[in-house]
């Protein structure tokens, strides 16, 4: 008779979204003796995708102690619950690629089953969860009890990371004079096509997996440039599009401060504000770190370039720093320049470039 296991798993966010991690454990079911365990920071996410993560740490962990092992999946999650044990239909995009994964991980084990439980039950899962996001508040990642060195040390990543090579898209007719260009789709200049074509070039040889990109056209066709020089797939995100500017679309950063002054005075100060009719850069934060959740799903230890504008790559960049929203009004991002972020399982982040123009030429064809 095959082996019988129990996973117990658990994720949390502190601001949902905000700092989350995840806590896993597989015990054997019979003793109660834990086997193993596993935690990990994850970065700024939500709840559901953290708990997610945890499942899914969990079954993998199972699947390394006995593949061909019956297992019960116990969790605090009933989302997760639910919708793994298929009475709950999946309907957030941002789930599916998680459950995903999931199922994966439950197919490489004999037969899995979810159970859902109080949360005073899996106190154990919890622990370890916070215990992974109280580590990378220290700016440390998480290891199991037994295994922490006597002395502090400082240890850095270990695993091989996700990379994302971050490519603004080229000019365009507004980004001439500044102006505001959020979701209008507005197309590339003779120079724009020109440095889409030179920052293609300068990743011929960058061994991309795939290309993930804005769904407008400045940036499709940027990544267009990049697919035809490398041979990769084009996937579009939306969560990666640019912010949406509202009223402020197409007017230069002068007029848009002479007409809404206290709206721009209120912008500038508060990433929570929005310009009129428009998006705050804390919601469109929410959307790009789903975006960027679900890519290191779907692209995990693979090297990827992400096309797109100016404030989703400030997000990511001030995500990977742990810096405050604020960080984005002190950026600089030319068009076409390319940056670059390693994304580790074990919670750090590294940002190894930032505005790099060194491919475009002073004059284009």
């Amino acid at each position: 008779m095959s082996r019988k296991l129990t996973v117990e798993a658990d994720g949390g966010s502190r601001g949902n979204p905000g700092p989350a991690g995840y806590g896993a454990l597989v015990r054997d079911a019979l003793t109660g003796e834990v086997l193993a365990e596993a935690a990990e920071s994850i970065g700024h996410a939500t709840n559901n995708v953290a708990e997610y993560r945890g499942l899914i740490a969990g079954l993998r962990a199972a699947a390394a102690i006995d593949p061909a092992a019956r297992v019960e999946a116990r969790m605090d999650s009933k989302l997760v619950v639910e919708q793994m044990s298929g009475r709950w239909k999946i309907k957030h995009p941002d789930m599916i690629p998680l459950a995903l994964e999931a199922r994966e991980a439950a197919e490489a084990l004999g037969q899995v089953t979810y159970t859902w439980i109080p949360r005073k039950s899996n106190a154990h899962a919890d622990r370890l969860a916070n215990e992974a996001m109280d580590a990378a508040a220290r700016g440390e990642h998480w290891v199991r009890a037994e295994e922490k060195p006597a002395a502090p040390v400082w240890s850095a990543a270990t695993l091989r990371p996700t990379t994302t090579l971050l490519l603004r898209h080229g000019e365009t007719p507004l980004s001439i004079d500044k102006r505001f260009a959020g979701t209008g789709d507005f197309p590339l200049t003779e120079t724009g096509a020109a440095q889409a074509r030179a920052a293609a070039e300068a990743l011929k040889d960058r061994g991309l997996d795939a290309i993930v990109t804005s769904p407008l056209s400045r940036c499709r066709d940027t990544a267009a440039a990049v697919a035809d020089a490398t041979g990769a797939e084009i996937r579009a995100e939306e969560g990666f599009r640019e912010t949406a500017f509202g009223e402020w679309e197409g007017l230069t950063f002068k007029e848009a401060g002479e007409r809404w002054p206290a709206e721009m005075k209120a912008w500038l100060a508060d990433p929570a504000a929005a310009p009129p009719g428009g998006e705050s850069f804390t919601a469109t934060a929410r959307r790009v770190r789903t975006a960027l959740d679900k890519l290191k799903v779907r692209y995990r230890h693979r090297t990827v370039l992400v096309v797109s504008h100016v404030t989703p790559i400030k997000l990511l960049v001030t995500d990977a720093l742990g810096a405050p929203l604020s960080a984005l009004y002190r950026m600089q991002l030319d068009v076409a320049s390319l940056s670059r972020v390693d994304w580790y399982d074990d919670g750090p982040a590294s940002l190894r470039s930032f505005n790099d123009t060194h491919h475009l030429p002073t004059r284009y064809p």
